[in-house]
């Protein structure tokens, strides 16, 4: 049997390939943008290994969802460290970066929430049920960032507000998106941490 620190296997780094792929696609194009023959050929294999990789379309999409949310929390973890070590509150930070005008035109590095909030609920079971966690751990990554005193209600009302936000100004285009994500960033600062937030 092999262990945690065995370095990967073929079948382990094609699958892991086929993860990634279907990561970036799903943030790019949505839930029906991810084809199986499609994804295998942005991962350099096959379309007929895929059954020996997931037991269902649904399974991989489940397991890119946790990929995307992972690779997004990991980068927005190390910023917002960054930016907290240069005295910025840990709220404003986190609103800063994932309200940043270059996530207009990047979703396919960015939330897995802020991508597909409004297919989610459409979704069949397997796959709903992974976004409910999705959408959870966001909020408990807000939750955690706010000020002490701030209740669970808090950190729901302004995730929701930023992941719309996110949405609209996406929908709107380079300049009223980024005019709307700038309103926002202040508007959410401004109510929840207007003392250690400022711009930047």
């Amino acid at each position: 049997m092999a262990s945690a620190s065995d370095p990967p296997n073929r079948k382990q780094l094609s699958h892991e390939r086929i993860v990634e792929a279907a990561a970036r696609a799903i943030r790019r194009s949505g839930y029906h943008g991810v084809g199986v023959a499609d994804i295998m050929k942005e991962a350099g294999l096959t379309h007929g290994g895929f059954y020996a990789h997931f037991a269902s379309r649904d399974a991989m999409i489940v397991e890119a969802m946790q990929h995307a949310s992972r690779d997004s929390s990991s980068t927005m973890k190390m910023r917002i460290s960054e930016r907290v070590a240069r005295g910025e509150g840990r709220f404003a930070a986190l609103v800063h970066i994932y309200l940043h005008d270059d996530e207009l035109a990047g979703s396919e590095q960015g939330c897995i929430v802020a991508a597909l909030a409004s297919e989610m609920a459409r979704q069949d079971d397997t796959v709903l049920n992974e976004a409910r966690r999705r959408v959870n751990t966001l909020i408990d990554a807000v939750r955690h960032a706010l000020p002490e005193g701030n209740d669970g209600a808090t950190a729901e009302v302004a995730t929701a507000t930023m992941v719309g936000a996110m949405q609209l100004a996406r929908t709107l285009g380079a300049k009223p998106g980024r005019a709307l994500l700038e309103h926002t960033r202040k508007a959410l600062i401004a109510r929840y941490e207007p003392v250690a937030g400022h711009s930047g």
